[in-house]
């Protein structure tokens, strides 16, 4: 199952219906310059058996999850631990990290739970660009 996955590239689940996540996602392709994350959407059959490898509920999307040397992150913990290994100034923001996860988490859960209502849901996950496609598990 989770042995056909490569062991030394992060992997982001994201929400695949989910307009601010596959924005989020496209922002990361832009600024992952060395290609160091893989995406798979929670909904897909690959984000399904990663969920279950790792005892997470599987029809919970409220959240993205960092898949990272055999150790899952969720909320604001997997997005700062993101946005360390980004390029430009975007590792400046886990700094953030010392302020404790149940206050980021809020803030994380807040925009979690209006993310439909505020920046709108799609009928399918994305259909990435070619030129990104082999960076996304379970894409033909």
């Amino acid at each position: 199952m989770l042995e056909s996955y490569p062991e030394h590239n992060p992997i982001v689940l994201y929400d695949g219906v989910c307009n601010f996540c596959s924005t989020t996602v496209q922002f990361v392709l832009k600024h992952d310059p060395k290609e160091h994350f893989l995406f798979a959407a929670l909904q897909s059959k690959t984000g399904q058996d990663i969920l279950k490898a790792y005892n997470m509920p599987q029809t919970d999307f409220d959240t993205f999850v960092l898949l990272e040397k055999g150790k899952i992150y969720t909320k604001s913990t997997a997005a700062l631990k993101l946005m360390k290994r980004l390029n430009g100034l975007w590792p400046m923001l886990y700094g953030f990290i010392i302020i404790p996860a149940f206050i980021r988490d809020a803030v994380y859960s807040l925009i979690a739970r209006n993310r439909y209502k505020w920046f709108g849901k799609k009928d399918s996950c994305m259909i990435p660009d070619p030129k990104v496609r082999s960076r996304f598990l379970d894409i033909e």
